[in-house]
């Protein structure tokens, strides 16, 4: 499982690094503006569907193949694979009830910062493509 999660990080971490300069700088420019939009977007599928999504973090047990070790009789140190249970990490999803007056002021909220927000994105996103023109 660790074994994955550094896989993934690291394969993350090398399509960061191969973004463009110029997809570099729109993205920590509209950073800000990105996550009011995407927040924006959960509030009103909340609202939409009547009920949030909340997460918490739980354990399940899962088959798998154990690995120890047996010295032999003349001393060699050898793999023994055998059956096993493991404990893993998992995430559950799980509905919450949302106060319906809450959300509406909250989308409001966010609706009138990401529309404050959308002119200087616009304009860092025209800044960065004027600095780093590239062929389309």
């Amino acid at each position: 499982m660790t074994r994955n999660l550094t896989l993934t990080a690291l394969a993350c971490l090398t399509l960061a690094a191969c973004a463009t300069p110029r997809e570099q700088c729109i993205s920590r420019n509209t950073s800000e503006y990105r996550t009011v939009s995407n927040l924006l977007a959960e509030v009103q599928g909340n609202l939409n569907r009547g009920y949030a999504w909340e997460r918490r973090q739980t354990t399940r047990t899962e088959f798998d193949t154990c690995r120890d070790y047996v010295r032999t009789k003349d001393g060699e140190i050898r793999p023994f694979y055998r059956t096993c249970f493991r404990t893993v990490p998992d995430v559950e999803r799980y509905r919450v009830a949302i106060d319906p007056t809450t959300e509406t002021r909250k989308r409001d909220n966010l609706a009138a910062r990401a529309a404050a927000l959308r002119p200087g994105a616009e304009t860092a996103v025209r800044a960065c493509q004027a600095a780093y023109p590239e062929e389309d």
